[in-house]
């Protein structure tokens, strides 16, 4: 939200509202120093890059919120949620790259914030360096981890996100399925929706939608950004001095930031930034190679790809774009499971010859994996076509759905992971579908144009 905002001050600025605005809005930003004193920096790569953490600020939500929007409990005084903002030196790209907050990390050596006492260097879940060593440690941390010089910092508290949504007249999201999460609250239908503060606040804090947890949230959170920006780029905000006014004003008093991030340079990057908008920027989060790695002491945590995150922290250092092909305009139907992913054996349930290699073929040629060896069903009389699966699987099952429509989806307890279609005399063709997440390359990156609503 915050870095959306940022950018919102930067287009201000890039549109001629003028320096007096932006100065007063620096006036409300509270200062700190993550930088003090830190030594063996990485060296400098190209464009800028700024650490964007957010911190839980539920005790600042009112008593009716917090039931309304299940926010109960204490607040954990850590980073909720972190990512590094990299701005290109051309100021033409945006990536955004999300950490993990159950990374595994090793702080360095350091005095606790709290205490005064010195510490070893030590394994730590990443969103805990906060708690021990404030903004300073988490930037010491994170620069170790990655080698990726830090250049601002911007620590938000999330109070103020629901007024500011509010503020924003509201964000649209579109989801290929419907979407429950009984611990936040969040219920909504597939389709289209304008969320409003407290549903988008449940919608980028959802963890139990799927069985993706965390990992799931972070790419929530990354279509919600998105949207956001489309949302403030599109709607005239920016131009209007008096709601980007009011919008600021909910954002800005949350927020704490390096002494050298303020007027000045949000103006210079404006006036580079002039043609900014969603499809300028790109998200992704680094490449996990253990999952639920247990530590004593700490828990299960997730360990980063070694090699495939020095590759993307690489690219950041050196400037390049991630998401390096895009998407053609499609008019495919968005399906939540990829069709790559589905293991398919095609029947012929009719007398027809050859009807299962056309399917077969159909099918394959829109991404399922079949097993090109269709075969004829021990029924030549099916009408409707059928698609056996395992409950397991009923994701990809209504993914597969969608490719045939009229299909009739029949649950077989454990028949496993290949779904089977059984042709029927109803089959006309194979509906082109794509996952509703078109991230990839090797970094699994995604344009901000290429996740919202088609």
């Amino acid at each position: 939200m915050r870095a959306v905002t940022t950018l919102s001050v930067v287009v201000l600025a890039s549109a001629g509202i003028g320096h007096s605005v932006i100065a007063s809005l620096d006036a409300d930003i509270a200062r700190v120093d993550p930088f003090k004193d830190m030594k063996n920096r990485p060296q400098a790569g190209h464009g800028m890059n700024i650490l964007l953490v957010g911190t839980d600020g539920r005790d600042k939500i009112t008593e009716a919120e917090r039931q309304m929007y299940r926010l109960g409990g204490a607040p954990c005084h850590c980073t909720d949620t972190i990512m590094i903002v990299h701005i290109s030196e051309d100021r033409e790209r945006a990536t955004v790259v999300s950490l993990p907050r159950d990374s595994y990390a090793e702080v360095p050596p350091h005095s606790d914030q709290s205490t005064g006492r010195q510490h070893q260097g030590h394994p730590i879940k990443l969103n805990a360096a906060y708690a021990e060593g404030g903004p300073q440690l988490t930037v010491r941390t994170i620069e170790s981890m990655t080698h990726v010089k830090i250049d601002h910092y911007l620590e938000v508290d999330f109070t103020s996100f629901m007024k500011t949504v509010d503020v924003l007249g509201g964000v649209k999201i579109c989801t290929a399925q419907p979407m429950k999460d009984s611990y936040t609250g969040l219920d909504l239908p597939a389709g289209s929706h304008t969320l409003m503060g407290g549903q988008a606040l449940q919608y980028v804090r959802s963890r139990h939608v799927d069985g993706a947890s965390d990992l799931g949230r972070m790419q929530r959170q990354q279509r919600f950004l998105a949207a956001l920006v489309d949302r403030a780029t599109s709607s005239g905000v920016l131009l209007n001095p008096i709601r980007f006014r009011d919008v600021t004003r909910a954002v800005l008093g949350s927020v704490r930031a390096d002494k050298g991030f303020g007027a000045d340079e949000l103006l210079n990057l404006g006036r580079a930034m002039r043609g900014f908008s969603p499809s300028s920027s790109e998200f992704t989060t680094v490449p996990i190679g253990r999952m639920g790695y247990a530590v004593k002491g700490i828990g299960s945590t997730l360990k980063w790809d070694p090699a495939k995150s020095e590759r993307l922290f690489q690219s950041l250092r050196d400037d390049k774009p991630l998401a390096t092909h895009r998407h053609p305009v499609s008019t495919a139907a968005r399906v939540e499971v990829a069709p790559q992913q589905i293991q398919v054996q095609v029947e012929n349930g009719t007398v027809t010859a050859g009807l299962g290699r056309r399917v077969d073929a159909a099918l394959a040629a829109t991404g399922f994996r079949t097993t090109r060896r269709p075969v004829n069903a021990i029924d030549h009389t099916v009408e409707r076509t059928v698609i056996a699966y395992d409950p397991r699987w009923d994701r990809s099952a209504k993914s597969l759905a969608t490719a045939l429509p009229g299909s009739e989806l029949r649950a077989v307890q454990g028949q496993g992971p290949v779904l089977k279609v059984i042709a029927g005399s109803d089959f006309r063709e194979v509906r082109k579908v794509r996952a509703e997440d078109p991230r990839q390359g090797q970094f699994g990156a995604v344009r901000g144009d290429e996740v919202g609503c088609a």
